[in-house]
């Protein structure tokens, strides 16, 4: 077996190959079984411990397991600690254990921006980041990678940290900026993409101009939310896989208020990706994507990982 390591997993991604892997094995398919999830305490601290499997017709099968720790931004550590490995899906044999923390932020701001490729406006080139975690350090690449980004505005509710995130990209080239109010850097976005662990709305929905584009990829629990409830009132709807409308806080808080219905939601990324659901329809739509992930996404990325370092 494969020990493939931090540096050798991020290596062997790029969104220019991962996004296309991504499109592909949404329209393929994949057994994807739901995921475990477990509460867990120890010595006062409270995590989340989810457990994804799932396997293809390309041989290929894999489980992650992450732990989600909300409280470890107070101590300076990222909220989210994952592993995986990878089997042959024919025999069993164990294949390759790959950075699950480095899979997780590629395969989430991957599929944000496969989704954003059919509901983002195609001249979009302004970018606002809500976050500054390691999955919100990748959106920015992402999205250039289907759209013509030209301005990134970054805020977080930690101004420190939305700074730092804004450093980094300068860094990389881009144009980023670090915004101190957060109705500021809606207002001016033509895509918003939350990445973080928020368990109160972020986002209102008066912020919102015709035509923006929402990205709801943090939150993935009951009581976790980015966007107030009245952002998906009157917006085009759709969601990552069917597992979003029962898991994710932003879904759950817009049907008890009334501003979406179950049966409003458009499609999910297999229908997008297959062409049996439209996408955007007009410049001035609001589209929303809410997404909780998928183990078919970590699958994708893994067997990427595999490929590229194998025998």
């Amino acid at each position: 077996m494969l020990l493939i390591n931090t540096e050798q997993t991020r290596s062997a991604l790029s969104f220019d190959t991962l996004i296309p892997a991504l499109r592909a094995a949404f329209q393929q398919g994949a057994t994807v079984p739901l995921r475990h999830n477990h509460a867990v305490e120890s010595g006062g601290h409270h995590g989340t411990a989810l457990i994804m499997p799932a396997w293809n017709e390309q041989g290929y099968l894999g489980v992650k397991i992450i732990n989600v720790y909300p409280g470890n931004g107070a101590q300076g550590l990222p909220g989210l600690h994952a592993t995986y490995t990878l089997y042959n899906a024919h025999t069993g044999i164990p294949l390759a254990h790959v950075d699950g923390d480095v899979l997780t932020v590629y395969r989430t701001a991957g599929a944000a921006a496969l989704g954003a490729d059919y509901l983002a406006r195609r001249d979009a080139r302004v970018l606002t980041i809500i976050g500054s975690g390691r999955i919100a350090g990748l959106v920015a690449q992402a999205m250039c990678a289907v759209r013509p980004i030209e301005r990134v505005l970054v805020w977080n509710l930690r101004p420190a940290g939305a700074q730092a995130l804004a450093a980094s990209l300068r860094e990389t080239g881009m144009d980023a900026v670090a915004v101190e109010d957060a109705r500021t850097a809606v207002e001016q976005a033509d895509i918003v993409s939350c990445a973080t662990l928020s368990t109160e709305p972020l986002v209102q929905a008066a912020w919102l101009r015709p035509g923006t584009h929402v990205d709801l990829i943090g939150s993935f629990k009951p009581e976790m939310l980015e966007a107030h409830p009245d952002c998906f009132r009157g917006a085009s709807v759709y969601v990552d896989t069917d597992e979003a409308p029962a898991k994710a806080g932003d879904l759950l808080r817009a049907f008890e208020a009334g501003t979406l219905a179950r049966g409003d939601i458009r499609g999910d990324l297999q229908a997008l990706t297959r062409g049996t659901v439209a996408g955007r329809q007009r410049d001035d739509e609001i589209t929303i994507f809410k997404a909780v992930g998928s183990a078919l996404e970590d699958l994708t990325a893994a067997a990427l990982v595999y490929e590229a370092h194998k025998p």
